[in-house]
């Protein structure tokens, strides 16, 4: 038991010192942490719904659906602490401030119709074809039609796996179709649900809608930092995993993998002195961390280096910027008209928040 006791006094220790060189290290080459921002995704939850064949109901749930689980709070005080840790050197002891961001935004016109061209593009064809058969199966046993299934931009069969995950987490009961290789495939096409909201086709018209007005928001937030040094340190959003999904694609960084609970994405705003010509500049750095109890790991721009100039970081990002987000959220109808959402419209775009959970915690 002391063998251990000591053990576990070494290591935080030692965590400590590495801390501590990091900094002093930085510090004594002319590198200063000056502002870092931040989003995660909450911890673990319950399913946002059932589907028609599911096992269990809403009342089976403590806290009902969509909601934190003890194991979620756990996670997220975790990653608490690891952000505690690694800038423990930088941050004071005072809270400042947390925003709450949703992300796809429905209410786009332009958006709308990109998701239906994805459902037929090629591209989305090419990944989803494999599946085909699989898919009928699922629609067999968990009680959807076929053709409910068929399109992946109604997420049914992403709240299918999404069930199937927070029940074998949680110990409950799962039907004896969701073997450990149908859940697999699952995942498979969760991943490409997400990619296909904000990827596959037509990319970086997808980020200027979605994804893009949040690297704006982060962009301005760090320049403003670098304009005004010391004003504010972090800030931090509150995210749902299709923010970060819409916020790596629009990047160019997505891994094509799920975004676990408690997920974050850094970014950190360094002062780079040069001592022989007394210059300045400002540098991004990127980090992604998937598992709290390991460090980040370091993203690179494409384009650019992993300690990517400011100014660099933000002629690369500029394709995906727009200045008139309404403006290109307008579509052209048959008669050549703008038009705009309307009363009618609003329908499908809450039905689309709710299945992606949007209305709750996601």
């Amino acid at each position: 038991m002391g063998g251990r006791s000591l053990t576990r006094s070494t290591k935080k220790l030692y965590s400590s010192l590495l801390s501590l060189l990091f900094f002093l290290f930085h510090s004594a080459s002319g590198r200063e942490l000056k502002f870092v921002l931040l989003a995660y995704r909450h911890g673990d939850r319950s399913p946002i719904e059932k589907y028609p064949t599911g096992l269990h109901s809403e009342s089976d749930w403590p806290q009902g659906f969509g909601q934190l689980t003890k194991i979620g709070i756990q996670q997220q005080y975790e990653l608490g602490q690891y952000i505690k840790k690694r800038y423990s050197n930088f941050l004071s002891a005072t809270y400042k401030r947390e925003e709450k961001l949703r992300y796809p935004v429905f209410n786009c016109p332009r958006y709308l119709e990109l998701l239906k061209e994805t459902m037929t593009s090629r591209e989305f064809q090419t990944k989803i074809q494999p599946y085909q058969e699989f898919i009928k199966t699922i629609s067999f046993y968990s009680g959807y039609n076929p053709s409910t299934l068929k399109y992946l931009d109604n997420f049914k069969l992403w709240h299918i796996q999404d069930t199937l995950f927070c029940e074998s987490i949680h110990n409950y009961t799962l039907p004896k179709w969701a073997t450990k290789d149908v859940r697999a495939k699952l995942s498979e096409l969760t991943v490409i649900s997400l990619s296909a909201l904000f990827g596959i086709y037509k990319r970086e018209e997808k980020a200027r809608l979605q994804g893009g007005l949040l690297v704006k928001a982060i962009l301005e937030n760090i320049s403003n930092a670098a304009k005004y040094p010391d004003k504010r340190k972090m800030l931090v959003y509150s995210a749902h995993d299709t923010t970060l999904g819409a916020l790596q694609m629009a990047l160019n960084v997505y891994n094509e993998k799920l975004l676990p609970y408690a997920a974050c994405q850094f970014f950190e705003l360094y002062k780079e002195s040069n001592g022989q010509t007394h210059s300045i500049e400002y540098t991004i750095e990127m980090h992604f961390q998937n598992d709290t109890s390991k460090d980040p790991y370091l993203l690179t721009l494409p384009g650019c280096s992993s300690a990517c100039p400011l100014s660099q970081f933000t002629e690369l990002v500029s394709p995906i910027l727009v200045e008139d987000w309404e403006s290109e959220c307008k579509t052209e109808g048959k008669k050549g008209n703008y038009l705009d959402m309307n009363k009618e419209d609003e329908q499908p775009v809450a039905q689309m928040e709710q299945a992606l959970g949007l209305s709750a915690t996601s």
